[in-house]
């Protein structure tokens, strides 16, 4: 019955339109575009025959990492515990620096422009001749204080993983939030290829974001958001 209704049920706020208990719902693209943009210009454009979301970084050649990246914060979506799934395609944009990956992925309980959890996507790592380039394909980070760097410094193969992806082709994202626990699941998988048990900012709520490289060419489509 839970499921039943986390699908049909969409609970009215008195205050102004927000994500709450009991709802799961589709974000339109029109709705992205009206979205809180952080170093970026949104579009509507065609990508490999679907409409989809972009981004269009408004200061390229800026560091392509986590807090660095275009950002676009959903307007009245507030989320605590749920899932959050994405199509999502990126790939390094033309005339990118050879160390671009295609950074792309979704934030989660944003706090700020500066400040919010991320998992992201690395594609071009997934079929790198090197084994250890290949383990970080997918990645957790917690903007500014845990960024990627200090992560993996401090605890080396933790908050990234290994997932089998192309990059420039749509892939199905779906993360699980629970308290400060966190769970990245691609395609139609059963079980997720990164886990994360110690979210950094803790068990708090936010906005959902939508998340890439400054050296990016990326591209959103079907979105949706569900509370618990």
């Amino acid at each position: 019955m839970k499921a039943i209704a986390l699908a049909v049920v969409a609970t009215v706020c008195i205050s102004a339109p927000r994500l709450c208990i009991a709802e799961s719902r589709q974000v339109p693209l029109a709705e992205l575009m009206h979205a809180k943009m952080k170093s970026a210009t949104p579009a509507i454009t065609n990508f490999h025959g679907a409409k989809a979301f972009s981004m269009v970084p408004r200061n390229p050649g800026e560091p392509g990492f986590a807090n660095g990246g275009p950002l676009a914060i959903l307007q009245g979506i507030q989320f605590h515990n749920g899932t959050i799934e994405a199509d999502l395609a990126g790939a390094p944009a033309k005339g990118a620096d050879e160390s671009a990956r295609g950074f792309i992925g979704i934030a989660f309980r944003v706090q700020s422009e500066s400040r919010f959890e991320v998992i992201y996507l690395r594609p071009t790592n997934s079929h790198a001749d090197d084994q250890l380039r290949r383990n970080h394909t997918t990645q957790y980070s917690a903007e500014p204080d845990w960024p990627w760097n200090r992560l993996r410094a401090e605890s080396p193969g933790v908050y990234e993983s290994w997932v089998d992806m192309e990059p420039g082709t749509w892939t199905h994202v779906r993360i699980t939030v629970h308290g400060t626990s966190a769970a990245l699941y691609i395609a139609n998988a059963k079980n997720p290829c990164l886990i994360v048990h110690d979210l950094k900012l803790g068990d708090v709520e936010g906005p959902v974001g939508l998340w890439m490289g400054q050296d990016t060419e990326g591209y959103f489509r079907n979105v949706r958001v569900s509370a618990e």
